[in-house]
């Protein structure tokens, strides 16, 4: 079993700033990719962020300079700055990792359980 614990959300003005961190856990043997997705009410899930294990980034482009992705391969963690918040950065922030239960397995991506950002104008 793997899991995904997210932290880091809440309440911020407009302007502020928060650090999300996801921290995998239990049978997992190695990571690849690790990022952040959001999703608003109503509307689909969307990619945030990536950062593979060598620490290539990818950024949705309306978000470049505002949020930075970062890992921890030692901690199996990974962090999301988010700077200059604006009320429609409001969504729940969705950790995914992709990676191997076991040498042998296959690659899959697992998701943690999402943590609420809500950013007040």
């Amino acid at each position: 079993q793997v899991q995904l614990v997210e932290s880091g959300g809440g309440l911020v003005q407009a302007g502020g700033s928060l650090r999300l961190s996801c921290a995998a856990s239990g049978s997992i043997a190695s990571i690849n990719d690790m990022g952040w997705y959001r999703q608003a009410p109503g509307q689909q899930r969307e990619l945030v962020a990536s950062i593979t294990s060598a620490g290539s980034t990818n950024y949705a482009d309306s978000l470049k300079g505002r949020f930075t992705i970062s890992r921890d391969n030692a901690k199996n963690e990974v962090y999301l700055e988010m700077n200059s918040l604006k009320p429609e950065d409001t969504a729940v922030y969705y950790c995914k990792v992709t990676g191997r239960r076991a040498v042998w397995s296959a690659l899959r991506d697992y998701w943690g359980q999402g943590t609420q950002v809500t950013v007040s104008s």
